[in-house]
């Protein structure tokens, strides 16, 4: 299974979730983790969740719907195969696709549009275009010789 890690915001993500489906990859997908789930949001906490302190932080993270958002994604963190962090990406994604790797997981960057520079990315296979994406996952490859 793949693991798809990036942020909210990020305007490339529902396209590789949906790329690696169409070559026959299981994917988890963190804005629809399970049947009828569109996906943990802090606002489903409290609707101010920005102007908490970090005392109210680290309270709502005892919050119900934070442990349940958590229990799925890091369940997909501990049994997929393989990390995809789509960038520009989060805190979450970046933690999550480190603990992948931690695992001795292969892991792949993809980096369509200039961001900052990481050097820990020197791991992974760094992809730069949806061309490369096509070739890198159909079929999967472990590593990147097909790749710039």
């Amino acid at each position: 299974m793949f693991l798809v890690a990036s942020s909210w915001r990020n305007a490339y993500q529902q396209s590789v979730v949906k790329l690696l489906r169409h070559f026959g990859h299981d994917v988890y997908d963190f804005r629809n983790p399970a049947p009828g789930n569109t996906g943990f949001a802090w606002s489903s906490i409290d609707q101010n969740w920005q102007s908490w302190s970090p005392d109210a932080y680290r309270k709502a993270l005892e919050h119900p719907v934070a442990k349940d958002g958590y229990r799925l994604d890091i369940g997909a963190v501990r049994w997929c195969d393989v990390g995809v962090l789509v960038l520009p990406s989060g805190r979450s994604a970046s933690w999550e696709f480190g603990h992948i790797m931690g695992q001795g997981k292969p892991g792949v960057v993809y980096m369509p549009e200039a961001c900052e520079p990481e050097l820990m990315y020197s791991e992974a296979c760094i992809l730069v275009s949806e061309d490369e994406l096509r070739t890198h996952f159909n079929p999967f490859r472990t590593d990147c010789a097909s790749t710039g």
